[in-house]
């Protein structure tokens, strides 16, 4: 049948007439140019009101590296660590308790978390510092004995109140990160004669980081910015220099704008950090790791020249 066809098709017969090309029309979508146009409206009356108002923009270059903005910048960044610090120490020894079998541990972290949780970091502050107005002595017996005026110092009751209250929430985040490693994890390793602490120190927390760093970045930009708190119990940050400045120059307003444009520096280049950080635990869970914005750019900028293995 196919050699019949053949012959009577000759050399200058049209072959058959194939489907039509389909013509691809794109969606329209309306609304987002009057949704654009309505956001650079908004945005240029926000620029315009602040442009006629009446702000001394001059004195925010001006101070914005004195020596106490950058002394407030290191002792809101010390604050910061130090905090953090206090914080992941005692989350994770609060997530431990609260996930031990013994419930006289488990309720003292549970009544921790609860109460912690439940107060404003604003007003443990204000309890830490004020504390010498119930005590007047604080006696550790032979090893430290002094006034409590004196002990409780500004960067003692912003460590205390920041840092404790942090451990509440650490230890929730850290106790999510633990349940979500497999049961038969630990099992696996106490049949090989591994100790509960060991297991807990090789196995279980490795294969947790990838649930608790997200979180925990986020908490560390959060404890950055809630710094700003510790003024009110007279510790030099950031936020507190720039309204002493602000107060003595006349300008408290632009020195506000000041302290919110060096927190945003600062937030900022945590997130940078945080999104490593995250990009590096995430390897165990994903075959391929999407590209980084630098990656990306120099795909759009050369083409030709794309990371190997990574998915563009």
């Amino acid at each position: 049948m196919t050699a019949d066809v053949n012959k009577t098709a000759g050399p200058d017969a049209t072959p058959p007439a194939g489907p039509e090309a389909i013509k691809a029309v794109p969606v329209r979508h309306p609304g987002r140019y009057v949704s654009a146009a309505v956001a650079l409206f908004l945005l240029g009356a926000v620029i315009y009101a602040f442009a006629q108002g009446k702000i001394n923009w001059d004195a925010i270059p001006e101070y914005f590296f004195d020596h106490r903005i950058i002394d407030g910048v290191l002792n809101t960044l010390l604050l910061t660590v130090l905090s953090m610090v206090i914080g992941i120490a005692g989350g994770i020894l609060l997530a431990v308790m609260r996930l031990s079998k013994n419930p006289v541990t488990s309720s003292i972290a549970w009544f921790y978390i609860w109460f912690f949780r439940g107060t404003p970091v604003l007003v443990q502050l204000f309890v830490w510092f004020n504390l010498g107005l119930v005590f007047e002595y604080i006696n550790l017996g032979p090893v430290y004995k002094d006034y409590w005026s004196s002990f409780m110092t500004p960067l003692l009751a912003a460590l205390l109140g920041l840092g404790l209250n942090e451990a509440a929430y650490m230890a929730e985040i850290c106790r999510a990160g633990l349940l979500s490693v497999d049961e038969g994890q630990t099992e696996a390793s106490h049949a090989l004669g591994m100790s509960h602490t060991k297991t807990l120190r090789r196995i279980v927390i490795p294969q947790a980081m990838r649930v608790i760093v997200p979180p925990t970045g986020n908490e560390v930009i959060n404890m950055l910015k809630t710094t700003s708190l510790v003024s009110a119990v007279q510790f030099y940050d950031l936020f507190k220099e720039a309204q002493d400045i602000g107060q003595n120059a006349g300008s408290p307003v632009e020195m506000y704008f000041l302290a919110a444009a060096w927190y945003l520096i600062m937030t900022s280049i945590l997130s940078v950090g945080q999104y490593y950080v995250e990009r590096y635990y995430a390897r165990g869970s994903s075959h391929s790791l999407p590209p980084t914005p630098l990656q990306r750019f120099k795909a759009a900028v050369l083409p030709t020249r794309r990371p190997k293995g990574v998915a563009v």
